[in-house]
C-alpha cells in the first residue's frame, strides 16, 4: 500500500512516452552520409512497401527534409507510424549492406527524423486528383484502409472510409502501445488522407450502423479492411472475474489516456505470446505491477511476437513461463482475482498450422497468485460482416486473388488483417499498407478498363 501512495497519476503518464529518443539534427546528418546509397539497393527490396530508401536518405543529407518525408510517405501511407513500429532489423535494416563489414543504416530512425519534421511543420504531402466521377467504400479505417483511400483518392475516386471505432486510424491509433507509437503519428497520417476530400464516418459500424446492401448499391466498389474483432474467451472457469482484462481494450484505455493506478503494487499474468501480450505486459509494468508473467503454452520458438519486443519486455522485467497453459482463473468471495491454476505442457506432433501441439503433463497442475489477468490469445474474425457480403473465406480468412486483392465477389477487394491468417502472410503494419495501395491499384485498373469499354 505504502508503494501505491508514492507512485502518482503524472508518474504513471510519464511511463507512458515514446522509449525511443528522436535523432538529433546532427545525428541524422551524420547517419544519413553512412548510407553507400546503392544502385540496386537490397534496402528497397526488402520493404514491404517499396519506400526509396537511398533517395529518401539522400533528401536528408542534404537538407531537403520535405522530399524525404514525401519518398517515405508516396510508398507508405502510414510511413510515420511504420518508421517506429516496423520490425526494421528483420526487413530493411536486416537486408543493408552495411551489416557486413560496420553496422547497418539506421534506416527507421532516419525515416522517423524525416516524417517528424513533416508532422512538426505541418505539411500536407498530397492533393487529390481531378474527380472521375467514381465512388468507393472503405471498411476500416486502418493501416489497409487508409492506404487504399489515399492512392484512390489521388486517383480521383470520392473515397468515403466506414470506421466503427471513434478515431480512425485501426491498430496504429488504438493497439499498438504509446511508448511505441503515440496517437499523435497516427492522427497526422488519418488528416493527411482527410486532406485529399476523404470522408471518414466515424463511429459507424458496417451491418449495423449502415447496411452492406446500401454499400453495394451505393458505391461502385468496396475495399473490405476491418481488421480483426475482440480477443476470445479462455475457455476456462473464472473470465468473468473482476480483473480479468481483454488485452486489446485495455491497451486502448492507455492509449486513451485513461491509465489506472489500480495496477500499482499489482501481480499481473498475461495469457499469450504474440505482440498484444508483449504490450500488455509492458503495460502493466508501466502501471506500476510489482511482478508481470506472461504464460505460452508451447516454447519462445513457437512465439509469434518480434524478437525485439521480446528482448524489450525483459529489459522491462517481465518472466516468461514457456509450456505453461491456465486451467482456471481463482477468484475470492467477492468475485476478485487472486490466483490462476496452470499445468505444465509438452509438444507434440505439429498440427494443421504446422507449430507443435501442446500437450497437458498430468500431474503439473500448480496456482500461482495473480491479482489481474490479462487475455492476449489472438483476435476473432468479423464472420458476421463477411457473411453479409456474402464472401468465400476459411474461418474469417477472406479468400482474395493473391495479385489484385479482388474477393470472391468482383465488386469487393480485401485487405490487411482479414486476408491474414495461421501461415499466410505476415501480419504487419507495412504488409497491411502495401495490400491497401495494391487493391487501389486494382480497382482503378477495373473501373478503369469498364469506363474504357462503355
Amino acid at each position: 500500500m505504502e508503494r501505491t501512495q508514492r507512485i502518482s497519476y503524472t508518474h504513471l503518464e510519464r511511463n507512458f512516452q515514446e522509449v525511443e529518443p528522436p535523432l538529433s539534427n546532427q545525428e541524422a546528418l551524420e547517419e544519413s552520409n553512412r548510407c553507400l546509397y546503392c544502385y540496386d539497393a537490397p534496402c528497397i527490396k526488402a520493404c514491404p512497401t517499396g519506400i526509396d530508401i537511398p533517395a529518401f536518405i539522400k533528401k536528408i543529407s542534404t537538407g531537403n527534409l520535405l522530399g524525404s518525408a514525401k519518398t517515405i510517405m508516396t510508398s507508405n501511407p502510414v510511413g510515420a507510424s511504420c518508421a517506429r513500429v516496423c520490425p526494421t532489423e528483420e526487413l530493411c535494416e536486416g537486408a543493408c549492406v552495411l551489416n557486413h563489414s560496420t553496422k547497418p543504416i539506421m534506416i527507421g530512425n532516419l525515416q522517423r527524423y524525416a516524417t517528424d519534421w513533416a508532422i512538426k511543420n505541418d505539411q500536407t504531402l498530397f492533393k487529390p486528383g481531378k474527380a472521375n466521377g467514381k465512388s468507393v467504400a472503405v471498411v476500416g479505417g486502418g493501416p489497409a484502409g487508409l492506404s487504399a483511400a489515399r492512392e484512390l483518392a489521388r486517383f480521383g475516386y470520392d473515397v468515403t472510409i466506414f470506421e466503427a471505432a471513434e478515431k480512425a486510424g485501426g491498430l496504429n491509433t488504438y493497439g499498438i502501445v504509446s511508448f511505441r507509437l503515440p496517437q499523435a503519428i497516427s492522427y497526422w497520417e488519418v488528416d493527411q488522407v482527410e486532406k485529399l476530400n476523404v470522408t471518414i464516418k466515424t463511429n459507424t459500424r458496417v451491418g449495423k450502423d449502415i447496411s452492406t446492401k446500401e454499400l453495394l448499391e451505393k458505391f461502385d466498389c468496396i475495399v473490405l479492411a476491418a481488421g480483426m474483432a475482440h480477443v476470445p474467451n479462455l475457455g476456462i472457469e473464472g473470465e468473468d472475474l473482476e480483473g480479468v482484462y481483454d488485452a486489446i481494450e485495455f491497451v486502448k484505455e492507455t492509449k486513451s489516456g485513461r491509465l489506472s493506478m489500480d495496477f500499482v503494487g499489482r501481480r499481473v499474468v498475461v495469457i499469450g505470446a504474440g505482440n498484444t501480450a508483449i504490450d500488455g505486459a509492458t503495460c502493466s509494468v508501466r502501471l506500476g505491477a510489482e511482478n508481470v508473467k506472461i504464460l505460452y503454452r508451447r516454447t519462445r520458438d513457437e512465439m509469434t511476437a518480434y524478437d525485439f519486443e521480446y528482448e524489450f519486455a525483459k529489459q522491462d522485467g517481465v518472466e516468461f513461463r514457456w509450456l505453461t497453459s491456465p486451467m482456471k482463473i481463482i477468484g475470492d468471495q467477492d468475485g476478485r482475482v487472486t490466483g490462476i491454476e496452470c499445468i505444465k505442457m509438452k509438444l507434440g506432433e505439429p498440427d494443421r498450422d504446422g507449430r507443435k501441439r501442446p500437450i497437458p503433463i498430468e500431474g503439473s497442475e500448480h496456482v500461482l497468485p495473480v491479482d489481474a489477468v490479462i487475455k492476449a490469445i489472438g483476435q476473432t474474425r468479423h464472420l458476421e460482416l463477411i457473411a453479409e457480403l456474402g464472401l468465400q473465406h476459411t474461418s474469417g480468412v477472406v479468400q482474395v486473388n493473391k495479385e489484385s486483392y479482388q474477393t470472391s465477389n468482383p465488386k469487393i477487394y480485401a485487405c490487411g488483417d482479414v486476408v491474414f491468417g495461421k501461415g499466410i502472410g505476415d501480419a504487419m503494419v507495412v504488409t497491411a499498407a502495401e495490400q491497401g495501395k495494391l487493391a487501389a491499384y486494382s480497382i482503378h485498373k477495373q473501373l478503369s478498363a469498364v469506363e474504357t469499354a462503355q
